[in-house]
């Protein structure tokens, strides 16, 4: 939910004509798959980074605002946190040497924010979730000052009714309650957006939520929270747990959650919207004043402003996007699963990972999701957001496997024929699987590496949690900038 906000209180007639206006929407999405000229012509590729700002002594630093008026580049934005900023890397092709455009880039917009940052006292950190954030950090008074924000909070805790529970068990446990989203600012992650065409859509998302799990496996990296080490991919569990707008009540009943994995494969984009109009009520019923029938039949592209708003706030982990780019509409995969980090060229890797292999299982001649049920899939996705590079997947033909075993032997190669499929030149496909590949064989990611340089501090160096996590946040940052993969990082 990207867009400004400024009425923060909603009537009746507010959300009446909100639900009208979304299901008129849906009507004229539904005409327009039919026989609408969509932009698909050559496959773009998207990238957003959501990024923590640290102060000097490893605690977040509370200066978005600030530094992004520093910043002053378009392409940075707000996020819900004080401590947080957004990164929007400019739209392209990824044939030929597009990842190491993308990669310069990068680089170089966050070198630029990084200066800037540091006038404040402050400077950028690609993490998952930062390891010294505590609940003190995470409270409502330290949202970004941005009006939507405000809103969002209000209507989820609204909707919910009482205070949200955060219990989440993994190596310990972490059992809290929070009287505000503020906790969903601990979640910074890495989007991937795929362009694709609307008969080749289903593919694309089927095939995006079979490798969910090894994804989130091989690309962990937020194993702390509030002092307490808990799953390789921590996020995954927070970010459900500080969204859930269901009481108790709502939940044994089987009311969907708003950070919904999805409940079957699909045979259309459609399912996926038309799930969210029917399953989730409006958390912000704010109407334009496009009438999209009349846009559609005079020959125009409808905005559909209300169905995108709609759907923004409703965070499937791999969401259908509908957008219009210089007078076009097009559709997108927005792959929401990994976290932030560690360097650039990490994140590249797995972006050239997912790319790759979303294409190739999408293009198979025997489709992924006609041998593995949804549910195995959905349980992947958990088992490896709880145990990162130990988890043991389940694969048709192979049964339970470990993810290491499984990328080395069967996806990398899959991978590597899609990018190739991409156009992606053979240098940097070799280049970028390869940093996969050795995270592998090594067996080391980020949440890897974050666990072993905390206990190394504790019990070689004879710190407590806390001085531990501070002092690896900073040697986190400190190696960040070398921009060499994660796996190759020494611990002490």
């Amino acid at each position: 939910m990207g867009r400004d906000v400024e009425q923060g209180a909603f009537s009746r007639e507010d959300r009446v004509r909100y639900r009208q206006k979304v299901r008129r929407c849906l009507d004229v999405f539904a005409l327009m798959l039919d026989d609408f000229g969509f932009d698909a012509d050559r496959p773009m590729t998207g990238l957003e980074i959501e990024l923590n700002l640290m102060d000097p002594a490893a605690e977040p630093a509370m200066r978005n605002e600030e530094i992004l008026a520093a910043i002053a580049d378009p392409l940075f934005q707000t996020e819900l946190g004080q401590f947080n900023l957004e990164l929007n890397a400019k739209p392209r092709l990824i044939e030929g040497a597009g990842f190491a455009d993308y990669e310069q880039d990068l680089r170089s917009s966050l070198t630029r924010a990084d200066e800037r940052a540091a006038r404040s006292d402050a400077r950028i950190v690609l993490v998952g979730i930062l390891p010294t954030l505590t609940e003190r950090h995470l409270v409502a008074d330290n949202l970004s000052t941005n009006e939507r924000y405000r809103v969002l909070n209000d209507q989820i805790v609204g909707a919910r009714g009482e205070d949200i529970e955060l219990d989440i068990r993994g190596v310990e446990r972490l059992q809290t309650h929070t009287d505000s989203i503020a906790p969903e600012a601990a979640c910074t992650s890495l989007q991937f957006h795929l362009q694709v065409a609307p008969d080749s859509f289903a593919d694309y998302w089927n095939a995006s939520q079979a490798i969910a799990g090894v994804q989130v496996a091989v690309g962990a990296n937020s194993p702390f929270l509030y002092g307490r080490q808990l799953w390789a991919e921590t996020r995954i569990a927070l970010f459900q747990q500080a969204t859930d707008t269901r009481p108790d009540e709502l939940k044994a009943q089987g009311v969907r959650p708003r950070v919904w994995f999805g409940e079957r494969w699909i045979t259309s984009i459609f399912d996926l919207f038309e799930e969210n109009v029917r399953y989730f009520p409006p958390l912000l019923p704010i109407c334009e004043d496009e009438d999209p029938v009349e846009v559609l039949h005079a020959g125009g592209v409808p905005q559909l402003a209300e169905l995108r708003l709609h759907n923004g706030t409703v965070y499937r982990w791999n969401r259908p996007v509908y957008d219009i780019m210089d007078g076009r509409p097009h559709l997108r995969v927005e792959n929401r699963v990994l976290p932030a980090g560690p360097t650039v060229v990490d994140m590249l890797a797995n972006a050239a990972f997912y790319f790759g292999l979303a294409r190739g299982l999408a293009e198979a001649d025997r489709p992924i999701w006609s041998q593995l049920t949804f549910s195995s899939a959905e349980e992947n996705f958990h088992a490896a957001a709880r145990r990162g590079m130990d988890a043991v997947l389940h694969w048709p033909r192979l049964g339970d496997v470990p993810v290491t075993k499984l990328v080395l032997d069967t996806l990398l190669p899959t991978a590597a024929t899609g990018l190739d499929r991409f156009g992606v030149a053979p240098a940097e496909r070799d280049r970028l699987l390869g940093i996969i590949e050795q995270r592998c064989r090594t067996g080391r990611n980020g949440a890897v590496w974050q666990t072993e340089a905390v206990w190394a501090a504790e019990r070689r160096h004879g710190l407590d949690r806390d001085a531990a996590l501070h002092h690896m946040a900073g040697r986190y940052a400190q190696l960040q900038r070398s921009n060499e993969p994660v796996h190759t990082w020494p611990v002490d």
